[in-house]
């Protein structure tokens, strides 16, 4: 295959404004666990230069040694959120530990230790360019609920409208199975939708998407996905080379599909190619966007929740849920199991087990039994008018695909 030509400029691109830079543990610590302090300063000052409008200079710092106007727009007229993953790798080698621990209390632990530290080493990092960095830490719970999403929306607004760079990570330190997200690469396709973002980079360990291993003569890196066909037949890795991380190929092209769809195009190449990844030269591989931007949470509803339980529709309920696009009422559900609270994800199920929806529930699953089947007048009138509602609001609901 042709090299990239370097001199060429993806137009998308370099002109995206607001821009999500996602980098993993392997871009950031050691392989023994502990964060790499020059690899930290690396990122930072490609990512510093960018936003001072300066992509081959000397940082972009001022007479003083501070970097440009911060805001929207700042000297560069970008702005950038970081999703930052490293917090349980940079806690192993302080703990003790010789590699990333299985259990869950322990990763917890490690995360506590070591997100401190990567904070802290984030905000000397950018100091020396006179910018401020504030750290927001997610679960699902904060994204997938209507009031938790504005929050975290709002949050991020205004960070970027002071002129502070975010730093994101999951919240690993309280987070369980139940509320993670899993992986920091889908973290960042949800916040690149979350911020409205006009790209995704994902910063990896190998130099973007290959038609097999990269180790292996005679694979190539695919420069372009203009869509789900243009992958078929290519063999994608389940795991990175570093020890330290959680994700792998699989989870890259994965948040490069949900932030495709959400109409975010991605680009996907390794943490020393991140200036030229943000400056537009063509390195690595760009996913074109396939879908429409959508200005409502529920691609997190979709991607980020983990159901708490299931209802089981009837036909008619389905084909009106999924055709469509209408509430769930009580007449509709044929069954109900699992143990959630009111404002719950729950998973919507054909009378064959198959999802085909996902919601935010109004009643706890103790209440649903007596409302299987039944018309929202009937149960008004028999047990008060806090019953005359739906069971999931259309508002609360995504079809899935």
């Amino acid at each position: 295959m042709a090299e990239q030509d370097g001199s060429a400029v993806r137009d998308e691109v370099a002109a995206a404004r607001r821009i999500v830079v996602k980098v993993g543990s392997s871009s950031l610590t050691t392989a023994a666990g502990g964060l790499d302090a020059d690899r930290v300063d690396a990122l930072v000052d490609v990512v510093a230069k960018v936003l001072d409008g300066d992509g081959k200079g000397d940082g972009g710092r001022d007479g003083d040694g501070k970097g440009g106007a911060n805001g929207r727009g700042g000297a560069g007229g970008k702005e950038m959120v970081l999703v930052s993953s490293g917090a349980i790798a940079a806690g192993l080698a302080p703990l003790g530990l010789d590699r990333r621990p299985r259990d869950l209390a322990r990763q917890q632990a490690a995360a506590s230790v070591g997100q401190g530290l990567l904070v802290a080493r984030y905000t000397a990092s950018f100091a020396r360019y006179g910018r401020r960095v504030g750290q927001v830490l997610l679960t699902t719970d904060d994204t997938s609920r209507r009031a938790h999403y504005r929050n975290a929306t709002r949050t991020l607004d205004q960070l970027l409208a002071m002129g502070a760079l975010p730093i994101v990570n999951e919240n690993d330190t309280v987070a369980t199975d139940e509320i993670r997200f899993g992986d920091n690469d889908r973290l960042a396709a949800l916040v690149a939708h979350l911020v409205r973002a006009d790209l995704l980079v994902l910063l990896s360990d190998v130099e973007g998407l290959y038609d097999g291993d990269p180790r292996s003569p005679g694979t190539s890196r695919i420069d372009e996905v203009r869509g789900p066909r243009d992958l078929d037949g290519v063999s994608i890795g389940s795991t990175g080379r570093s020890g330290v991380g959680t994700g792998g190929m699989v989870t890259k092209v994965e948040a490069a599909r949900i932030a495709t769809a959400a109409g975010v195009p991605v680009v996907l190449t390794s943490a020393s190619r991140a200036g030229d990844a943000l400056l537009g030269r063509p390195t690595g591989t760009y996913f074109h966007r396939t879908g429409r931007r959508s200005a409502n949470r529920l691609l997190w509803l979709a991607h980020a929740s983990a159901p708490r339980g299931a209802l089981t529709l009837d036909d008619g309920a389905v084909r009106a849920v999924v055709e469509r696009r209408t509430s769930l009422l009580p007449a509709g559900i044929a069954a109900v199991e699992g143990e959630f609270t009111a404002g719950d994800p729950v998973e919507l199920r054909d009378t064959g087990g198959r999802p085909v929806a996902r919601g935010l529930v109004n009643f706890d699953a103790k209440e649903i039994p007596q409302l299987i089947g039944r018309s929202t007048r009937d149960l008004a009138r028999e047990l008060g008018p806090a019953y005359e509602r739906e069971v999931v609001h259309r508002d609360d609901l995504v079809v899935l695909d």
